[in-house]
C-alpha cells in the first residue's frame, strides 16, 4: 500500500477527511439544493457509492454493467426522504472506504493484477487494481470537495470533527 493512496482514501493534507465531511450532515442538509448547482449532497454521496460499488465489483471479477449514460450513476431525487435512508447511505460510504483501504493494503501481486471490464460504449478497459484504486480515490476527492463547498455555502462548515476554515 502506498501512504499517498491511503491518504486519498481517508483524507489528509489537501484532502478533507471524507467521513468527517458527511458524518454530521442531517438528511435535511443532504437534500438541500443550492441555486445553480445540479446536485444535492445526498446525490453526490450516492454517486460516489455507485462508482465505488461498481469498481470494487469489477476488481472482484463480477463484471458489473457500465451505465449507458452518466446520469444513471446519479439518483434522480435530490432528497433521501428519511433520516434512516441518509444514515444508511453514509454507513455504506464508510464501509466502501474500508474496503478500498483493505484492498490498498494488499500485497503487490494483488495490486498489480489486471482488471478487465468494459467502459463507456462497451469499450474494453484494462487496468491494474492499484490504478483502479487511485481512480476511485481521486474521484471521491473531487466530489468530497464539492460537498465541502456546498456545506460552506449552507453555513455548515467546518464539520464537527474539523476541517480547514480558510
Amino acid at each position: 500500500m502506498t501512504d499517498a493512496l491511503l491518504e486519498l482514501v481517508y483524507g489528509k493534507g489537501a484532502h478533507v477527511d471524507p467521513i468527517a465531511c458527511i458524518d454530521d450532515i442531517s438528511a435535511e442538509l443532504a437534500a438541500l439544493r443550492v441555486p445553480g448547482y445540479p446536485h444535492s449532497i445526498w446525490q453526490i454521496v450516492l454517486h460516489m457509492n455507485y462508482w465505488m460499488d461498481h469498481d470494487l465489483a469489477a476488481v472482484r471479477g463480477e463484471h458489473p454493467r457500465y451505465p449507458d449514460h452518466a446520469i444513471e450513476s446519479w439518483p434522480a431525487h435530490p432528497a433521501p426522504a428519511t433520516e434512516v435512508r441518509w444514515q444508511a447511505a453514509r454507513q455504506h460510504f464508510v464501509e466502501l472506504l474500508s474496503q478500498l483501504a483493505a484492498l490498498a493494503d494488499s500485497d503487490s501481486s494483488t495490486l498489480e493484477r489486471i482488471v478487465e471490464d468494459v467502459g463507456v460504449a462497451n469499450t474494453p478497459r484494462r487496468a491494474a487494481v492499484r490504478t483502479r484504486l487511485w481512480q476511485i480515490a481521486v474521484h471521491n476527492s473531487y466530489h468530497i470537495g464539492q460537498i465541502a463547498l456546498l456545506r460552506r455555502q449552507s453555513g455548515a462548515w467546518p464539520p464537527k470533527r474539523g476541517g480547514d476554515t480558510w
